[in-house]
C-alpha cells in the first residue's frame, strides 16, 4: 500500500475539526485511505451501496442521527446529507466526528456550498504522485523557493521518463502489466466518469456527445481555453461549452489554470489554460502509446506539461507552503507554464521542456516574470529531460524533471 501525502493532513484536521472532506477523482485511492483510517474504530458507510444510498436520500436527518466518528464514502451521491451533518455538528461540535470522501466537488453545488462553512476542512487527493510511487518525501517546492535545487540521486530520463508520464498515477492502472491493459482500464474509467459521476451532480443534455468533447479537450491540454471552439465541436453554445468544462473540473478530470497578471504589465494574456489531471488518462484519450510518442516526439511536450502541473498540485498537499498556481503569458508570447504564488506574495516560476538541452532563450518567459515581480520573484527553473542542475543567471536555473520527486 502506498503512503499518501494527504494522510498526515487528514489526521491533523480530524484532531481539531468536526468534519473533514477528502475530494478527488474516483479510483484515486480515497476509499483505501479512509478504510485504513477507519481501523481506529470509525464506522464505514459507502453510498455506492444502492440500499444505503436510498436510505440516505429518503431521510438524510434520520440517516445521520446517531452516527458518530463515521466515514461516509462518495458523499456527492447524496449531497443533502451535508445539511443534516451541519445540524448535528452545530449541536455537538467535537472534532473528528465525520470523515467524508467525494469523487465530485460537492462544494460547488449551490444548495450545499455554504452549509458547512467554518465546520469542515476540505483536502484534495489526486492520483499517485511520482514521489508516492517511489516512497519518497519530496522537498522540491521548498527548494524551489529557496533557490537551492539539487541534482537528484537517481534521475529518470529519456525513454524511462516517457514511460513514467504515460503511466499516470491511478493505482489500478499502475498495477497492470502491459500498456494495452492500462489503456483499456483508462477507457473504461473515462466511460464510468462520463456516464455515472456526472449524473450525480448535474443534468447533462448531450451525454452521448461528451466522449467527443473530452477527446477535443485532450487535444488542447496545456493550451489556452477556447470555450466557443469546444462547444462548437458538439454543436452547443459558448456558454454550454463553458458549463461542460466546469462539470469535468468538478469530477477532477481536468483543471483550468488561471492566468497570473499584475497591473505593472499591460500586455498580459488573461485566458485560463487547460490541463488534464492525469497524464495516463490524457495519453489514452489521445491514443498515444510509447511507440507513437517515440515516433513523434512532438506529441510529448503537451503530455509532459500536464504531467508536471499535476505533480506540482500533488506536492502542495505534502508541503506546509501555502501556494496558488497560475500560468503567465504576455502578448509577445513570452510564457511561464506554472507560476506559484506563496501566501506572502513571493513568486516562483516553472517552465517545462521535453528536450535534453536548454538554451538561454528558454528563460525568456521567466525573465519577463522576474522583471514584473521585482523583489517578489524568488526563483525560476526550466525543468528538462536531463540529470544536471545548471545555473542560468540570477535566480534562474535549468533542473532535471526528476527534482519533482527527489
Amino acid at each position: 500500500m502506498f503512503k499518501r501525502f494527504v494522510e498526515r493532513r487528514a489526521e491533523e484536521a480530524l484532531s481539531d475539526t468536526p468534519v473533514v472532506l477528502i475530494v478527488g477523482p474516483r479510483r484515486a485511492g480515497k476509499t483505501t485511505l479512509v478504510k485504513k483510517m477507519g481501523e481506529a474504530g470509525r464506522t464505514y458507510i459507502t453510498l455506492d451501496d444502492q440500499t444505503v444510498l436510498e436510505a440516505a436520500r429518503s431521510d438524510p436527518a434520520g440517516f445521520i442521527r446517531g452516527l458518530d466518528r463515521a466515514i461516509i464514502d462518495e458523499i456527492q451521491r447524496a449531497p443533502d446529507l451535508l445539511l443534516a451533518i451541519k445540524k448535528t455538528v452545530d449541536e455537538d461540535y467535537r472534532p473528528g466526528r465525520f470523515l467524508l470522501t467525494g469523487s465530485a466537488n460537492v462544494l460547488t453545488l449551490p444548495r450545499v456550498a455554504d452549509s458547512l462553512a467554518g465546520r469542515m476542512e476540505t483536502l484534495e487527493m489526486l492520483p499517485l504522485a511520482r514521489a508516492e510511487i517511489e516512497g519518497r518525501t519530496p522537498t522540491f517546492l521548498e527548494r524551489l523557493f529557496e533557490g537551492k535545487l539539487q541534482k537528484p540521486s537517481k534521475a529518470i530520463v529519456g525513454d524511462d521518463l516517457v514511460h513514467s508520464v504515460l503511466l499516470g498515477g491511478f493505482p489500478e492502472a499502475i498495477a497492470r502489466e502491459s500498456e494495452r491493459r492500462r489503456q483499456d482500464w483508462a477507457r473504461s474509467y473515462l466511460t464510468s466518469v462520463l456516464t455515472r459521476d456526472l449524473r450525480d451532480i448535474a443534468e447533462v443534455e448531450k451525454l452521448t456527445e461528451l466522449p467527443k468533447f473530452v477527446r477535443l479537450l485532450a487535444e488542447h491540454s496545456s493550451q489556452l481555453v477556447n470555450y466557443s471552439q469546444f462547444g462548437a465541436s458538439i454543436n452547443v453554445s459558448h456558454k454550454t461549452g463553458q458549463r461542460y468544462v466546469g462539470l469535468l473540473e468538478q469530477v477532477f478530470l481536468i483543471a483550468t489554470l488561471q492566468p497570473w497578471f499584475t497591473n505593472a504589465l499591460k500586455r498580459i494574456v488573461k485566458t485560463p489554460k487547460l490541463h488534464f489531471l492525469d497524464s495516463g488518462l490524457l495519453a489514452s484519450t489521445r491514443g498515444l502509446t510509447f511507440d507513437r510518442v517515440k515516433a513523434d516526439r512532438g506529441t510529448f511536450g503537451a503530455l509532459l506539461e500536464s504531467f508536471v502541473f499535476s505533480e506540482v498540485l500533488k506536492l502542495t498537499t505534502a508541503s506546509d507552503l501555502r501556494l496558488t498556481p497560475y500560468h503567465f503569458r504576455d502578448r509577445d508570447m513570452r510564457e511561464v507554464d506554472i507560476v506559484l504564488e506563496r501566501d506572502d506574495g513571493m513568486i516562483a516560476g516553472i517552465e517545462v521542456k521535453a528536450s535534453a538541452t536548454v538554451k538561454s532563450g528558454d528563460f525568456a518567459g521567466l525573465r519577463a516574470l522576474a522583471e514584473a515581480c521585482g523583489d517578489r520573484f524568488a526563483f525560476g527553473t526550466v525543468l528538462y529531460d536531463s540529470t544536471d542542475v545548471v545555473p542560468f543567471g540570477d535566480r534562474l536555473a535549468a533542473a532535471p524533471l526528476s527534482c519533482l520527486w527527489s
